[in-house]
C-alpha cells in the first residue's frame, strides 16, 4: 500500500523569464525602407485574417511599426494584399 502523499502530483511552475528578448529586425539589419510592393515580406506582419500584428508581438520599434502599417495599407490599396480573408497563410 502506498501512502496518500505518494499519489499527489504537483504541477511545476513555468519559468517566467525564459522568453527570448524581442528586437527590432529593422534596426538590427539596418533596413531603412520598407517596400510596399513586396507582399510576401509584408505577410510576416499580418495574421491569418489579414490584420496587422501589434508591436508587442512583432518586436518592432514604434518608428518601423508605423512604416509597416503604412506599407501594408498601400499594398492593400493597390490590390497587392487582401483587406480581409479567412485563411491568408
Amino acid at each position: 500500500m502506498s501512502k496518500a502523499s505518494d499519489q499527489i502530483k504537483y504541477l511545476t511552475a513555468t519559468k517566467l523569464g525564459s522568453t527570448k528578448k524581442k528586437y527590432c529586425r529593422f534596426k538590427k539589419n539596418n533596413i531603412r525602407y520598407i517596400d510596399y510592393k513586396d507582399p510576401d515580406f509584408l505577410l510576416t506582419f499580418v495574421n491569418e485574417q489579414g490584420k496587422i500584428l501589434p508591436r508587442r508581438l512583432t518586436g518592432n520599434s514604434l518608428k518601423y511599426q508605423r512604416k509597416i502599417a503604412q506599407a501594408v495599407k498601400r499594398a492593400r490599396h493597390l490590390s497587392l494584399m487582401p483587406f480581409v480573408t479567412d485563411l491568408l497563410k
